[in-house]
């Protein structure tokens, strides 16, 4: 942990302290050491248990995968926000590069915490900076209202899952993942253990914009920078994700008996957040409610607690994190030389631009779930768990497989094919920076091919 959290430290003298002419090229060098780095984490994955730095921070196979994802993506926020932060005035540059840096601390003490209460301290400490990102980066006085949605639904949440741990607390003595498993069994003794169940479950859901509480994702997105809608899909989620996933294993019992509303809540969202999509003319409006409709599978994967599930969930919010990205980062590259979200007023992009094009096709794919890439694994695990699971949930499965599939083509093909718009000329090229932002999120997802069960989990 250390031979992270250190150098990641030392970004902050290092920005404040560097002449403004080599205040990116310093950071970028910085950044790009420090995530590889995190590289050599993925070797701790081929052992079952718990790597131990001390008795509050601990790693195991199910974290590290999403330490190295977030140690990656701290260069990709900076590259991504490069083109319209370097004009301000010296100040800003470092305060953002400032937030990216404790964005990723937060991140990685979060991710590496033995104790649910810490987990859950440090999680809202994240709340800070992407709250700063979205209202000093976004579209002025309108980035104040998705700032404020954000606030009061991620806020909301955690008062009943505090509430829930204290419960915990009491009933079993211990909430340290490394002693769950000495631990007595919860079982279902009164509705009070109900509802302290659900409490625990509803703020991860909150985060992970299930659909029912999805409210202010919409804004958030469409108003924030691409810098805040890249933290929001590739970051914060797996978070989510991971914290559900610590708290479903450490409240098996229990989960068995009260999973199932909240499954049939998840596939019901992926079929509904997946219909929106097809009917959605903003482009930054249909990638968010597509990352809505994964997050359900993700949901649902970790919900139905098995090796399969688990393992599907994983590789999903790995994949999902880059691929989001991606398509954030393609539609700002897009919105940056239109000026327009619509896609009817910004398609027909690929005779401008044809090598983007092709960039866009591989973010579609990847979306898509085709092989080889690594979403095809998770679609595979996820809904053959859910075959198997009842037939309910195989008519809901198919239905949002199908959907998902028509919501990608759509976007491709509205962004890429036809003409191009006659209001549409002299639109400046793509930089060396954009597609540089574009291949780093894209190397790593042919990587993964290479040796997939890095990303597997302790499951396998």
């Amino acid at each position: 942990m250390l031979k992270v959290l250190i150098p990641t430290f030392m970004l902050f003298p290092t920005m404040w302290l560097t002449h403004p002419k080599w205040l990116w090229t310093t950071t970028s060098t910085h950044t790009v050491l420090i995530g590889l780095i995190t590289v050599s984490w993925l070797k701790s994955t081929s052992q079952p248990g718990w790597t131990i730095s001390n008795s509050y921070f601990a790693t195991d196979p199910l974290s590290c995968p999403l330490m190295v994802l977030t140690c990656w993506l701290l260069r990709l926020l900076m590259l991504g926000s490069q083109s319209h932060i370097n004009p301000e005035p010296d100040s800003r540059p470092r305060f953002y590069n400032t937030l990216v840096a404790s964005l990723q601390m937060l991140l990685i003490t979060a991710i590496g915490a033995t104790e649910f209460i810490m987990f859950n301290i440090m999680f809202q400490g994240t709340l800070i900076p992407t709250h700063f990102i979205i209202t000093g980066w976004g579209n002025e006085a309108e980035g104040l209202i998705p700032g404020s949605y954000f606030l009061v639904y991620t806020m909301a949440g955690p008062l009943a899952l505090l509430e829930a741990l204290l419960v915990l607390q009491r009933s079993t003595g211990v909430l340290c993942t490394l002693l769950m498993q000495y631990s007595l069994p919860l079982y279902v003794i009164s509705w009070g253990h109900k509802i302290s169940w659900a409490g625990c479950l509803i703020a991860y859901l909150v985060k992970m914009r299930l659909y029912g509480v999805h409210l202010w994702l919409r804004k958030a997105h469409v108003e924030s920078p691409v810098v805040g809608s890249m933290v929001l899909a590739a970051v914060l989620l797996n978070l989510a994700g991971y914290g559900m996933m610590r708290m479903v294993i450490m409240l098996d019992a229990l989960s068995k008996v009260l999973v199932h509303p909240f499954i049939f809540l998840a596939l019901c969202g992926i079929f509904i957040s997946g219909s929106i999509c097809l009917r959605h003319t903003d482009l930054k409006s249909l990638i968010a409610y597509s990352s809505v409709s994964h997050m359900g599978l993700v949901a649902g994967g970790i919900l139905i607690q098995t090796p399969w599930g688990f393992s599907g969930a994983i590789i999903l919010m790995i994949a999902h994190g880059l691929v989001s990205s991606i398509l954030f980062s393609l539609a700002n590259a897009a919105y940056e030389r239109t000026r327009s979200r619509t896609m009817i007023l910004a398609g027909g992009l690929q005779l401008i631009f044809p090598l983007t094009a092709v960039w866009w096709f591989i973010a579609n794919l990847a979306n898509l779930a085709l092989p080889p890439l690594p979403n095809l694994m998770r679609e595979q695990m996820i809904n053959t768990t859910f075959f198997y699971s009842s037939p309910w949930t195989r008519a809901l499965t198919g239905a949002a497989t199908l959907i998902s599939g028509g919501y990608s083509l759509f976007m491709y093909l509205k962004t890429q094919g036809g003409p191009t718009p006659s209001h549409i000329s002299n639109l400046p090229p793509f930089h060396s920076r954009e597609r540089l932002l574009i291949a780093l999120h894209v190397i790593p997802l042919f990587l993964h091919l290479a040796k997939p069960e890095l990303v597997w989990g302790w499951c396998y």
